[in-house]
This record gives structure tokens, sequence and C-alpha cells, in this order.
């Protein structure tokens, strides 16, 4: 018995691939996308051609580093399925790594397409969403890229390393977008991205053959959402106020007015935002501290930068600048009426007895909502240059 035992036991550890899947049969999916056709959903899928992208001889070169494939269907689910009519491999979505949804069909309504994504087991949630805007997400997938062979790589690249130097853009996971969808108190924001150029010629393999492509892809703005639909867009200046007020800004570049004329610009080193909420005698407000830490990165005026008045008068008109490019955002966002920064969470926190009595009608106070916004700049370094190069010659 003891025998037999053993010997089932030793086979459970002997049941070989069963569940496997050959790399051959499995059509990888990087790029994902939804655009309304009627009442219908069309997924347009970008899928990996190996052989092009790992061949570095032969034929390498004779075909496009990816290819999309299209099917319409009412759901999302059935629309993937259907896409096995033209390709010969299975969609594998495990490697997705952005998802594009149109402007038109953002405005109808995601939650349809988030339920529908959420629930295939294949896909993992590190991926990131943005809204085409302007244009289908068809069009945006077929983009061919230079720099990175793979558009769908580059796209996902471009959003880590506009948010991390530039600052008006956003990262936003599959897991964060359905979080602040069932969040009360918040409501969420998608990058935006466009087409620069001919988007008829983007998908031509001679847009990454020459200097200058006739089709770009380009991130701009970020899309306001009222529960799940697309009510209006951030410019960049508010996008950026946006990423102040939620602490996301890692490093910026900005100018500023010099005292006597010109323009200087400076790098944000650092930063960081503290955002209260307080309930004054039944009046809710907010309140949005925010320190930047900053480097002279170019002066194109007339000053001295020795003189420490000189500093204090720029750290003064940094200041103005901040708090201007912060309230714009805030404006922004009272006239669509969307609370993206999560001030009613701010509230609850402060005062739950008090967000629990008024949640119902917090849209109506968040549009007289009172926002003190305190901005302080220090401005820590000159560069290798200490005087205006602009001032020494004239002199």
């Amino acid at each position: 018995m003891r025998r037999c035992l053993m010997l089932f036991i030793v086979l459970g550890f002997l049941t070989g691939c069963w569940s496997r899947r050959e790399l051959n049969d499995l059509a990888i999916s990087v790029g994902m996308g939804f655009d309304k056709k009627g009442d219908q959903v069309q997924v347009t899928v970008q899928i990996v051609n190996p052989g092009e992208v790992a061949s570095k001889m032969g034929g390498a070169g004779q075909t496009t580093p990816v290819s999309t494939f299209q099917a319409t269907s009412q759901t999302i689910f059935e629309a993937l399925r259907k896409i096995a009519t033209q390709s010969p491999r299975k969609v594998y979505s495990a490697h997705l790594r952005i998802l594009v949804i149109s402007e038109e069909l953002a405005r109808e309504g995601i939650t349809p397409i988030l339920d529908g994504i959420s629930r295939n087991h294949e896909m993992r949630t590190d991926f990131y969403v943005v809204v085409a805007r302007g244009t289908t997400a068809e069009n945006v997938l077929n983009i061919l890229t230079p720099i990175e062979k793979i558009p769908s790589n580059k796209m996902y690249s471009t959003l880590e390393m506009s948010e991390k130097i530039w600052a008006p853009t956003v990262k936003v996971k599959l897991n964060t977008l359905i979080s602040d969808l069932q969040t009360e108190g918040k409501d969420p924001v998608i990058t935006g991205i466009q087409i620069i150029g001919d988007p008829t010629k983007g998908n031509l393999r001679s847009n990454v053959t020459q200097i200058d492509p006739k089709a770009i892809l380009r991130y701009s703005g970020v899309a306001l959402f009222k529960k799940d639909k697309l009510v209006g867009w951030l410019n960049e200046q508010e996008s950026k106020g946006y990423n102040y007020i939620i602490d996301n800004v890692k490093s910026t570049i900005g100018h500023t007015a010099c005292p006597s004329g010109g323009i200087m610009a400076l790098e944000v080193v650092r930063s960081k935002t503290r955002m209260k909420g307080k309930v004054n005698n039944g009046n809710p407000e907010i309140f949005v501290d925010v320190f930047l830490e900053e480097n002279v990165g170019e002066v194109q005026c007339e000053i001295d930068l020795i003189d420490p008045k000189s500093i204090k008068e720029l750290e003064k008109s940094a200041q103005k600048a901040v708090h201007a490019i912060i309230d714009s955002a805030i404006q922004k966002a009272k006239k669509n009426n969307v609370d993206i920064f999560g001030f009613g969470e701010a509230i609850y926190r402060a005062d739950p007895k008090y967000w629990n009595k008024n949640k119902d009608n917090w849209k109506e106070q968040f549009h007289d909502l009172p926002v003190h916004v305190n901005a302080e700049v220090k401005i820590r370094r000159l560069g290798t240059v200490s005087d205006s190069l602009v001032e020494e010659i004239k002199e």
C-alpha cells in the first residue's frame, strides 16, 4: 500500500506540459484599441511579427515589425475571437503594453470596455490606457514609429519618459482607472494621444526610413471623465497643474519673467505637495501646499545671479507662475464639474460624518469649493555659469 501510494504521488509530478502553449501557435498582442462602429465595438489588435523583430539578417526589413487585425461585435470577447478568421494564430494578450480608446467611444462611456478587459484572465494590469484624441484607435495602432520598432512599446516608453521629465502626462493603468471609477470623491483622468501628420502614410514602411516621418504619435492633454464618460480636456499647462496637485511631478522645466525684462528657464528638480481638507462651520475647504526646488537652466535677460536679492525676486516670480498653473487646472475641473484631484476624498478624511451626509450633492459643492494654494519655490543651483552671459556680452 505504501509503495502504491508513493507511486501515485510521484506520478503527480510527471504530468508533463499538458497546458503548454507553443510560441508558434500564438499571436502576441502588444497593443489593443477600441472604436465605435454603429451600435457595436471594433477591436483592433497590434500583433508582433517575431521574425521581423528578432532577425538581423536575411529577410529582415522585408515586412513591417507589427501587423494589425480588426473585428467588430457587440462584445469585446466575441470580437477578439472573431479575429481568428483573419489571423493564423490565437491572439495572446498577456504582454499587452498599451490600450487605446477612441474619443468618440470614451464620450459614450468606457465601463463596458473595462468590464470586458478586466474579466479576461489572460490580461495583466500593467499596461497603460490612453485616449485617441481627434482620431480613431485603429489609426493610432496603424502608425509605424522610428527608434522603437514596435509602436506599442514606443507609446509605453514615451508615456513613462514624458511623465518623468516633462510632467503634463499621466500614467494610468487598468487597476488605477477602475479604482478611480469606483471611488467616491474622485473622477478619473486618462492621457490623450494624437497623430501629427498624414495617418494614411503613417502605416507605410517608408514612414520610418526617412529623417522626417510623414506621421508621428504625440501625447497631448489629459482627458477629464465624469464617472465613465469623457467630458473635456486639460491643455498642457493645466495637465501640469493637475500633476502638481496630486504630487506627481518628478521633474519638469518652466520659465519665469526676469525683473528687468526677458525670461529665465528653471528646472524643477524636487517637488512635494500636501493636500488637506477641512470643514469649518459646515463649509468644506481645501488647502494645497506645494514646495519646489529649482535650478537655473537658461538665462535670456540681464540679471546679477550672484545678488541674493535677485534670487529672491526670481523665487517670488516662480511662485506666482506655479500658482497660476495650479489654479488653471482647478478652474478647468470646476468648469467641467469633475473632481479629478480627489478633493472629496480629502474632505472625507477630514470629516467622515460631514462627507457621508453631503456626498450625494458633492458635485454642486465642488463648483464653489474654496481651494487655498500656497506655493514655495527655492532656487538651489545656478548651473556651471554664475553670471548672465547676456549681461556680460553687453558690458
